[in-house]
């Protein structure tokens, strides 16, 4: 199996092409769309759900079977036909052309694989088996979801809020000093939604232990 490097793709407005139009590749379009992808999905039957996606506009469906230069614009493709010889054929232009592509199920056809992932505002994790195993990269996630609560997105958010004003101050506290504060006080405001206390009782800490800019910095 291959060592995969993990990184987080800025999608935004970039071109995604997917090839297919089943239960599968209809899967994968969800975190893509939320991730702000142009999708442009090839199939010539697509799901209900898939059929909405391109009546409301959010995806474009081209409704034949893959041809060869469907790519051409693609940042990235995903393929997912029923079909081995079509999806092997999307996957040698996708090559051809220098684009990643996924091929679902066909990990030696894949130059990425789409990690599980569980989202908490702007917290991401995402959990990969390398390919191995997808039933255990979903219980991972659903272990996840029960460990990371909702309001973890409001914790992100009172800590970035608490970052940039005591950068504003000209502090720089230690990776160490961060950690000791995210105590269990500070995570009870935050689940009364206490938000504004809890960002002032964080910089009020991270104050008691300043840095002078230029010592070992939080992230």
């Amino acid at each position: 199996m291959p060592q995969y490097y993990p990184a987080f793709l800025d999608l935004q407005g970039k071109p995604v092409v997917i090839i297919g139009g089943g239960e599968v590749c209809e899967g994968k379009i969800p975190n893509l769309l939320e991730c702000g992808a142009t999708i442009t999905l090839v199939a010539p039957a697509v799901t209900e759900r898939i059929r909405e996606w391109a009546h409301t506009g959010q995806i474009t469906w081209i409704p034949r079977e893959y041809q060869a230069g469907d790519l051409a614009n693609a940042w990235i493709a995903v393929v997912g036909t029923d079909d081995p010889a079509v999806n092997q054929r999307a996957a040698d232009e996708a090559r051809a052309r220098r684009i990643l592509v996924n091929t679902v199920d066909d990990v030696k056809n894949c130059d990425f694989i789409a990690p599980a992932v569980v989202r908490r505002g702007e917290l991401v994790l995402a959990i990969s088996t390398g390919g191995g195993s997808p039933a255990m990269a979903r219980y991972l996630r659903e272990e996840l979801q029960r460990t990371f609560p909702p309001e973890y997105a409001q914790l992100l958010q009172v800590l970035s809020d608490a970052r940039t004003e005591v950068r504003r101050r000209g502090l720089r506290p230690s990776p160490e000093r961060w950690q000791e504060c995210i105590d269990d006080e500070l995570k009870a405001l935050v689940r009364a939604g206490a938000l504004e206390e809890a960002t002032a009782r964080l910089v009020r800490m991270l104050s008691e232990h300043p840095h002078p800019v230029g010592a070992t910095q939080e992230g």
